[in-house]
């Protein structure tokens, strides 16, 4: 019997076996590799909420105590003590003219103007505006630029009362956990008559009051639709848009405060259109271009 050469298939499915062995092999440390950078993002993440925790922590502990606010009117503000150093700074004596008063001691539709150009959903919101955040963000996207501030009349009093004016992310957070305090802590009504009391109406000008007397000679309670408007439309920039100085974009604001306010059933159409020639004349305008329809 002729005998038949050894067979070469055991070594071959040994070899086959090791190979795939191997490939195992590489792709359980593949599998490992992976898993370790995927929990390096872990520790990343963990990380930085750890740092976001701690930094609330301590916010926390340094927040002001905004409950005397309740009865107690503040002396001075942030933005006071600010505008006397930068005035020190460039050589002048710091001013500050300022009258506490009651809502009561206010005419509404000033009120109103103030609510409509700032913060028009002051009532519904509790310190900071989701809705209009969401918005502003939309229009920033679409116009490729940075747009409205979105900050609520609320943001803005915490601003004035305990921080400063630079736009840095850390003070923005302090600004909203003040204001969840101040929200907390007091009522609507209150923080309202805060706002208007301390708020920015021109060089060293502070609160509607002194407002009113310094730009037009007379009491926030006596305040016409037209002036009211005109307040409240200074705000963005009350340092700039003053009403002796007649600048556009002031009247185009006060108009549009107007429209608003008839819309929102504030005011009546007759006091619309007197407020809109009172406009009109105070800019040195015909009477008759100060009852065009307003762009919302």
């Amino acid at each position: 019997m002729t005998s038949r050469p050894p067979s070469v298939r055991p070594s071959h499915v040994r070899m086959q076996k090791t190979k795939q062995s191997s490939s195992g092999a590489r792709r359980v440390v593949g599998k490992r590799s992976g898993s370790g950078s995927g929990s390096g993002w872990g520790r990343w993440v963990l990380g930085g909420w750890l740092m976001l925790a701690l930094w609330l922590g301590v916010e926390f502990a340094r927040m002001p105590d905004v409950s005397s606010l309740r009865t107690q009117n503040p002396r001075t503000t942030a933005l006071m003590a600010q505008r006397a150093e930068e005035a020190l700074e460039a050589g002048r004596k710091p001013r500050a003219r300022q009258a506490w008063v009651s809502l009561g001691a206010v005419a509404p539709h000033a009120v109103d103007a103030v609510l409509i150009s700032e913060d028009a959903r002051f009532y519904k919101h509790e310190g900071v505006d989701w809705t209009e955040v969401e918005n502003a963000f939309e229009q920033s996207v679409r116009e490729a630029r940075l747009g409205r501030g979105a900050s609520t009349l609320t943001q803005q009093l915490a601003k004035n009362l305990y921080l400063s004016t630079d736009r840095s992310l850390l003070r923005k957070g302090r600004e909203l956990l003040i204001a969840r305090q101040l929200e907390d802590r007091l009522s609507k009504q209150r923080i309202l008559a805060l706002y208007l009391n301390v708020v920015e109406w021109g060089e060293g000008v502070y609160g509607i009051e002194a407002a009113a007397r310094e730009h037009f000679g007379l009491s926030a309670r006596s305040l016409s639709v037209a002036q009211g408007a005109m307040l409240a439309a200074m705000l963005p920039a009350p340092r700039r848009w003053l009403p002796a100085q007649r600048p556009e974009t002031l009247r185009t604001r006060a108009g549009v405060i107007i429209g608003r306010l008839e819309r929102e059933r504030r005011i009546s159409g007759a006091q619309a259109r007197e407020a809109q020639v009172e406009l009109a004349r105070f800019f040195g305008e015909p009477a008759e271009s100060g009852l065009v329809a307003e762009a919302s």
